[in-house]
């Protein structure tokens, strides 16, 4: 069995959606309310056309794993929404007037639906002396609206957000950023995460152990090369951090040990 305890991480990184709430309810909902607030500016259905072009799957209410909505910034899925306008017969100069008065945000605490108890988690990890940091595509005012609401705040140590001007993933940036400012060596850490890009930042930037989490848009087939372990949901880590028993309790049966080249 491989055991957790056999990695002794300093720090923690976690991957936002997909990986801490629920992908789809927030993506995939904000998607069509876009679609429905753009429609009523324009002629065209061009409904369709958004969900193409971010890569939801309308049919099946399914965000797809390669599509733009799994690592794209947002001021870039604004920008998306001209070249679909624009493709429909739209001058630009009307596109980028109609998106002005269309674009919104998604509510990050009406729609971000938790995979676990994130206090409980958090509260054990930071009392094994374990940092938290979380690396996302999302902006840095939803994903602070989010930890409030949460209430773990106070629980993680720093975050990098699309809007900081730091590399998106699968750039290292995100991570080496974080271990800079925690002075932790990414070596030292394990990075959470739901999506081929999370993964590949995680391994590109040095980082001792790798979990995937098969809750958001990746699957066992592309995960599996670049993760360590992979697990259903980040609540399947609830009983790997419960502090008493952290020394001596193997990971849960659930997990799945991928590459036994990476063990510690």
């Amino acid at each position: 069995m491989h055991l957790l305890k056999n990695f002794k991480a300093q720090a923690i990184i976690f991957d936002k959606d997909g990986t801490l709430i629920d992908f789809d309810a927030m993506w995939g909902n904000w998607t069509l309310q876009l679609a429905d607030r753009l429609q009523a500016y324009v002629k065209p259905d061009i409904r369709p056309a958004l969900c193409e072009s971010y890569g939801y799957d309308f049919s099946r209410c399914k965000i797809l794993p390669d599509g733009k909505l799994t690592c794209t910034p947002m001021w870039q899925l604004r920008e998306l929404l001209v070249d679909v306008l624009k493709s429909h017969g739209i001058s630009t100069s009307e596109a980028f007037c109609t998106v002005e008065k269309a674009w919104c945000v998604p509510d990050p605490v009406a729609l971000a639906k938790p995979f676990t108890d994130t206090h409980k988690l958090f509260t054990n990890i930071r009392k094994l002396g374990i940092k938290i940091a979380i690396a996302t595509t999302d902006n840095r005012n939803p994903t602070e609206a989010m930890l409030e609401a949460f209430g773990v705040t106070n629980l993680v140590t720093t975050m990098v957000c699309a809007d900081d001007g730091i590399r998106a993933k699968p750039a290292p940036d995100m991570v080496t950023t974080i271990c800079a400012r925690m002075n932790v060596d990414p070596g030292r850490v394990i990075v959470v995460g739901d999506t081929v890009a999370d993964l590949q930042m995680a391994r590109s930037a040095g980082a001792g152990y790798v979990i995937g989490v098969l809750s958001g848009v990746g699957s066992l087939t592309n995960l599996t090369p670049l993760a360590d372990i992979l697990i259903d949901t980040v609540n399947t880590l609830q009983e790997s951090f419960i502090v008493r028993e952290y020394i001596e309790t193997p990971l849960p049966e659930t997990l799945a040990v991928l590459n036994p080249d990476h063990a510690y």
